[in-house]
């Protein structure tokens, strides 16, 4: 049978992944078993499908004996991210529906470029221009695989205070609103908004992701300060998605939501807040 050749860095990854565990002596399902996790993880390791977070891939190396091959080469197998967040931003393109929860923050994926700029400078007071360039273009390609009819289906749940907080000042965060206004009533993205007065909800201790694909199981994404645990295991991504649609179920409605945003928009242009 012949060999197929690997398409790109993912599927390198994988196939030397599929190598080294063979010359191991190892079937998928001993490593998983010494991995704790499924063997349908190993599988869509080594076909390239996703990449292992960090800590996943110290643990092939342990698992192995590969003296942190692994670990190096996903550190260098996409610099533009920080490294808890590789995997997950590889999964993003392959998603075909991801709902995504914003407590604090506008989530990446809808952030403007002067929205971006302000959170970045914002998390290094010591910033160099150049770097803090490069992250923002680097965010704002990760938005490309919103354009486009192939693009994933969006939800986008957020806080009340997401809108509340002038990020990048008033001009910056009306912009920023009336974007995700505008996706919104475009049909690019279903938009809810928890306001204040739904008082406690499911959601209020994390940023969360939910991503669905067509032809893998599910995953969630729960990210923290400077971290971030990309799930698979069914009962953890079946508990986040009740969460989420708990939480959902005390936003309002799409159409109220939209006007929330557009109204608090023009609160932070006119210099109400």
């Amino acid at each position: 049978m012949e060999q197929r050749v690997p398409r790109g860095p993912r599927e390198k990854y994988g196939e030397e992944l599929k190598l080294r565990r063979i010359a191991a002596g190892m079937t998928q399902e001993a490593v998983a078993r010494e991995m704790m996790c499924s063997p349908t993880l190993i599988s869509h390791y080594e076909a390239g499908r996703r990449l292992p977070s960090p800590p996943d891939a110290k643990r092939l190396d342990k698992v192995l004996g590969t003296d942190g091959f692994f670990e190096r080469w996903l550190e260098d197998l996409d610099s533009k991210f920080a490294h808890h967040f590789v995997a997950a931003a590889e999964l993003e393109k392959q998603a075909a529906e991801i709902r995504q929860y914003g407590l604090t923050l506008v989530p990446g994926l809808l952030q403007t470029d002067d929205y971006a700029r302000a959170l970045f400078r914002a998390y290094d007071p010591n910033y160099r221009t150049d770097d803090i360039d490069r992250r923002v273009v680097n965010r704002m390609e990760r938005a490309q695989i919103l354009e486009g009819p192939s693009g994933p289906v969006l939800w986008t749940l957020l806080d009340e205070a997401v809108l509340r907080r002038r990020v990048g000042g008033a001009i910056a965060m009306a912009v920023q609103l009336r974007k995700i206004a505008d996706m919104a009533e475009a049909g690019r993205l279903r938009l809810h908004v928890v306001p204040f007065g739904a008082g406690e909800h499911a959601l209020m201790e994390s940023l969360l992701t939910l991503m669905s694909f067509k032809d893998a199981a599910p995953v969630a994404y729960v990210e923290g300060l400077y971290t971030g645990n990309l799930m698979d295991d069914p009962a953890l991504v079946s508990n986040c998605r009740t969460a989420y649609d708990l939480a959902l179920g005390d936003a309002l409605s799409h159409g109220k939501s939209l006007a929330l945003v557009r109204a608090v928009a023009e609160e932070h242009e006119n210099g109400e807040q």
